[in-house]
């Protein structure tokens, strides 16, 4: 077992000498390092995103590793938050979102791009954010999301949590064989237990994945389906809302886990780290491998334009994909960009959560002995993508026909 510790002075070592380095500033390494540290004692990092990656722990670690002045954070839905920013607000220097909603922040230039060079640890960043797939588009894919320049060297995002979503079930009330399908959110003999995300981006997506399944659409793309397919969409969720067949439009991450844990709601569109809070109560929760494929995306780190607290932007950053916030996450349920974790997780733990190896040693949250991470590895996951979020080409429709979902 490695045991990790970052202390301030080499926190700051490594991140001033990647910001001398992007801006081009001559400075030796020891000048760099005070500059940095004499800069971040100056300023505040003032942070909005979800639950998901504005934690506390994480928050009051970067604070304490990085000297930096004053830390605060906001959670909120990432609708709300778009809303917030997109308004004028001039209340945070870092917007922590989903790749998916970049394009709507930077033809406003609401934000600015960070360069690489200022990340020291972007060296050991995953493949899937900087090489495209076949099988999708760029901008079909967060490899076409996040930079700012064919390059690559500045970043719209610094991207720090990503997963692969499917259906949270319970077992003892449903078989995994019922829940292997993005249909069985709809599916009437489920009538009254079932949730939909309030996110619209994700609702529809899942509704023309479900669609195309059922054979009523064929979208090649879930993610960006035209104006057809949305109306075909808007009818379909309509019809399904007035029968009854959603128990919530869940928003809260603690609603979700209760609802499950409740048994109000039997099967959900769902996060992992729900379900893995939910067998953490002593109750039985599952994550669906869903035969469609799973629904694929990126929260990061984006710099609010013209904060005067860039350094800081910069370096909370940095500290995400150095190492102890991607372990936190991590045993969440969720997966780090970066293949830093590899060398600061305990062996046997990365064996689980990664590699789809049993669980060694003593239960933790619900997980005990020889259990094996729902769906596998991260590589077996990974294969199995029915398509990443974006920002669909017809978003403004799409909008009003969610409008009209939420007042039928």
């Amino acid at each position: 077992m490695r045991n990790y510790h970052l202390s301030r002075r080499r926190f700051l070592q490594g991140t001033a000498a990647g910001l001398s380095v992007a801006a081009g500033v001559p400075l030796a390494p020891w000048g760099a390092q005070q500059a940095f540290a004499a800069s971040l004692a100056e300023q505040e990092l003032r942070t909005v995103g979800l639950s998901v990656t504005v934690q506390e722990r994480i928050l009051n670690e970067f604070k304490e590793k990085s000297g930096v002045k004053a830390v605060s954070g906001k959670a909120d839905i990432f609708p709300n938050t778009q809303t917030e920013l997109l308004s004028g607000s001039t209340a945070y220097d870092c917007w922590e979102t989903i790749g998916e909603r970049l394009p709507a922040v930077i033809a406003t230039e609401k934000i600015q791009a960070i360069p690489t060079a200022s990340l020291k640890n972007w060296a050991n960043i995953r493949d899937t954010f900087t090489k495209g797939s076949d099988k999708w588009d760029k901008k079909a894919q967060i490899v076409g999301q996040i930079w700012k320049d064919e390059a690559q060297t500045e970043l719209w995002m610094v991207p720090t949590v990503y997963n692969y979503d499917s259906i949270g079930y319970r077992p003892d009330l449903v078989s995994a064989e019922e829940a292997s399908t993005w249909t069985a959110l709809f599916d009437p003999k489920f009538k009254g237990k079932t949730g939909l995300n309030v996110d619209p981006l994700i609702a529809f997506g899942q509704a023309v994945l479900a669609m195309n399944a059922l054979g009523l659409l064929n979208v090649p793309n879930p993610g960006n389906p035209d104006k057809a397919a949305i109306d075909e969409a808007s009818k379909f969720l309509i019809a399904k809302k007035k029968d009854g067949q959603f128990r919530a439009l869940w928003g809260d991450f603690g609603e979700l886990v209760n609802l499950l844990a409740s048994g109000e709601m039997i099967l959900a569109d769902a996060w992992q780290p729900a379900v893995m809070a939910v067998k953490a109560q002593g109750v039985q929760c599952s994550y669906a491998t869903v035969k469609e494929g799973y629904r694929a995306w990126t929260i990061g780190n984006s710099a609010i334009a013209g904060t005067p607290n860039l350094d800081a932007v910069v370096a909370y950053s940095d500290y995400w994909l150095s190492g102890p916030p991607a372990i936190t996450v991590s045993e969440q349920g969720y997966y780090s960009p970066t293949t830093n974790i590899k060398d600061v997780m305990p062996a046997d733990k990365y064996a689980f959560w990664y590699e789809g190896k049993p669980w060694v040693g003593a239960p933790d949250r619900g997980i005990k002995e020889g259990d094996l991470r729902d769906g596998g590895s991260l590589e077996t996951r990974a294969a199995s993508v029915a398509y990443w979020h974006q920002w669909p080409d017809e978003y403004d429709y799409l909008m009003q026909k969610w409008d009209e979902f939420l007042s039928a």
